[in-house]
């Protein structure tokens, strides 16, 4: 029913197998130089964001957030991937489908560096991203709409006062088991742990059925992530 153009968002996790250490030298450069170029080609076509989660998650080891309003992008990307030499070392131990479109509870509240325009995702130059699929209750949706509101008024009004944190929520009914995939950029992680505290308290949060996993993510290009990832300069550095 919308007219609006939508877009299509994907946030993949992807892990390691440690077998790919394993590998020669030449296979393991020959890999990480193949797929740079797959995702740099992808990012020519499509919003395309990377982030390590070495070190902030014990199972997976990076992100790529993408955005694009064709679906069928998400699998020829995932292809070509897999496709790759480094992609028959690769899984995803998630991976999150959702899509843009106007809350039913911001209209009257939008704040342009905390909230955006909704249907389009414009990331900024975070250090950090947050991500973790949210479903709400069932008994959530039986409740009058005014009363909805009422409690995500002040739900809404706690977000603002972390003018650090933008929140990009998108929304996944039909399209994946979670409802939503809340994806929040800020340089200062101290006040995103305040603000998911301080949002624990809110009579909304008392409908929240899952909010985990919950992933810390830092904005990194591929190749560095892929470099981080390299056998030969950690048992250089241990010499």
């Amino acid at each position: 029913m919308a007219s609006e153009r939508r877009q299509y968002v994907r946030f993949a996790f992807y892990r390691l197998d440690p077998a790919w250490r394993r590998l020669s030298a030449a296979d393991r450069d020959s890999g990480r130089q193949e797929l740079g170029n797959i995702m740099e080609r992808w990012a020519d076509r499509i919003l395309l964001r990377t982030y390590s989660t070495i070190g902030t998650r014990g199972d997976c080891d990076f992100l790529v957030w993408q955005v694009s309003t064709e679906l069928d992008d998400f699998q020829a990307m995932a292809s070509d991937i897999a496709s790759s030499e480094m992609g028959a070392y690769l899984d995803t131990p998630y991976s999150y489908l959702s899509m843009t479109k106007h809350s039913t509870y911001v209209k009257d509240h939008v704040h342009p560096d905390q909230e955006g325009t909704r249907l389009v995702i414009a990331p900024g130059d975070c250090k950090y991203l947050f991500v973790y699929p949210f479903v709400k209750t069932r008994a959530w949706y039986t409740l009058p709409f005014a009363e909805r509101q009422r409690m995500m008024n002040k739900h809404i009004s706690s977000g603002h006062k972390y003018p650090s944190v933008k929140i990009n929520t998108t929304y996944s009914f039909g399209l994946d088991d979670q409802e939503f995939v809340l994806a929040f950029e800020t340089d200062e992680p101290a006040d995103f742990l305040d603000l998911v505290q301080e949002l624990r308290d809110t009579e909304a949060s008392s409908y929240t059925l899952r909010d985990t996993p919950i992933f810390t993510c830092v904005v990194s290009p591929i190749r560095e992530i892929l470099e981080s990832l390299k056998h030969e300069a950690r048992q250089e550095a241990l010499r």
